[in-house]
């Protein structure tokens, strides 16, 4: 990757992808390629949309931050970095081939108890509309498409379902071809403008769908920061030693809190309906004591408490990527059944299936212009074989810290972190 393209700003939130291989009894072949309201950063704290269902924004939030808990307990000396929005649109997408056992362990592990399936769909129709929608100066796109296997049918409620309310893609494919993996892959290419090009490794025989979901985010600050400011200082890794590491900075009038545990920053996109949240542990709190404390409650009340305050910023540019398996994330939020010969999946074939794979690759870049990221999941279903001082502040951003970006509006969170290194 050159300098050029390094520097470049944007955000490329999410590709997610679900790959799935399922079964069905209706001959009829798939072949359907169907083809701003911004804020200011003072009042973006807690700004309701009243088209978004609030349940659905608060399902997405404790499921997200479940599962970061979970993913910390495999991962919890590294860079972790997931996009719980896009993981959790792609499993809406397959909760509506769910039934019986299945669906209810996936609604529990989703947060989607008391929402009806149609509620479910229409809710997360609304936000796609308004994430889409949230600023002129940033480009947000969601797209999803479905990959079937050539002459194999599912049901026709459950396509339905995923191109009215998803606006998914349904195509017909050819799975045997060689050319089959590079045309899906194609598709999430450019659909993450090229930050994700390629998803699908191989195609097995058993292999008979692909539900695929990419987000696609792109956008500079709202006050960019100098590049002629950005120097080596030293940033303290969690076993006590430091390296040397280039640190942007910054200074004016922020959103911003802080109490005994930690400093947090708000630093806004566009015209600052979306933002990105940095949370830096006071140094006597290491940030695996801090992680324990990323609760949906917690953050709901940090998020009530940001107000506007003077004071400077110095945050370290980097760049990670970072993957994982998360069927032993899901089983332990109580998704066990899904990946099990007793899956239900009768409401999007008549044949028993499973999930057999998830796979969640993510990429993320902050610079001095902004931020880029980009995240894949990748789902495979196999048959069952199987309080605010006024005086200025001062955050430096040295030692392993947690980050994520938000719609300040609809309170979606697209990407959450924990950066124990920057590289």
């Amino acid at each position: 990757m050159n300098q050029q393209t390094l520097r470049r700003t944007g955000i490329i939130a999410a590709c997610i992808i679900f790959a799935g291989l399922l079964a069905g009894l209706i001959s009829k072949k798939i072949n359907a390629q169907n083809a701003p309201n911004p804020q200011k950063p003072e009042l973006t704290a807690q700004q309701p949309n009243p088209s978004v269902d609030t349940q659905i924004v608060e399902a997405n939030t404790k499921f997200g931050f479940k599962l970061f808990s979970e993913i910390l307990q495999q991962d919890s000396n590294k860079n972790v970095f997931i996009s719980p929005t896009s993981v959790a649109i792609a499993l809406a997408m397959t909760y509506n081939g769910a039934s019986g056992e299945t669906q209810a362990a996936m609604a529990n592990a989703l947060e989607l108890q008391g929402m009806s399936l149609s509620e479910v769909n229409q809710a997360n129709e609304a936000l796609k509309t308004t994430l889409e929608n949230a600023d002129s100066d940033i480009q947000l796109s969601i797209a999803n498409s479905l990959w079937a296997k050539q002459d194999i049918s599912f049901k026709p409620e459950f396509l339905q379902r995923n191109q009215e309310f998803y606006d998914a893609q349904v195509t017909d494919l050819d799975f045997a071809n060689p050319e089959a993996k590079r045309i899906i892959n194609n598709w999430v290419k450019e659909n993450t403008n090229g930050k994700i090009p390629q998803i699908i490794s191989d195609i097995q025989p058993d292999d008979i769908l692909f539900l695929i979901n990419a987000i696609y985010f792109k956008g500079n600050w709202m006050e960019q920061f100098d590049k002629d400011q950005t120097v080596d200082r030293p940033f303290y890794l969690a076993d006590g030693t430091q390296k040397q590491h280039p640190m942007m900075s910054q200074s004016g009038e922020y959103q911003y809190y802080e109490d005994d545990s930690v400093q947090a920053i708000s630093l806004p996109y566009g015209k600052g309906r979306l933002s990105f949240y940095v949370f830096l542990p006071r140094e006597t709190v290491s940030l695996d004591t801090f992680e324990q404390q990323l609760t949906p409650e917690n953050w709901q009340q940090w998020m009530n408490q940001f107000g506007k305050r003077d004071g400077s910023i110095v945050l370290p540019r980097f760049k990670l990527e970072y993957e994982i398996q998360l069927n032993e994330a899901l089983k332990a939020l109580g998704m066990d059944v899904a990946f099990e010969r007793r899956a239900n999946f009768s409401n999007m074939t008549e044949a028993d299936v499973l999930i057999n794979q998830v796979k969640h690759k993510t990429f993320v870049e902050v610079n001095e212009e902004g931020t880029e990221a980009a995240a894949a999941t990748s789902v495979g279903i196999v048959p069952t074989s199987a309080t605010i001082p006024q005086t200025p502040f001062e955050m430096v951003v040295d030692r392993p810290f947690f980050c994520a970006i938000r719609d300040n509006q609809t309170g979606t969170i697209l990407f959450m972190g924990s950066i124990r290194e920057p590289k």
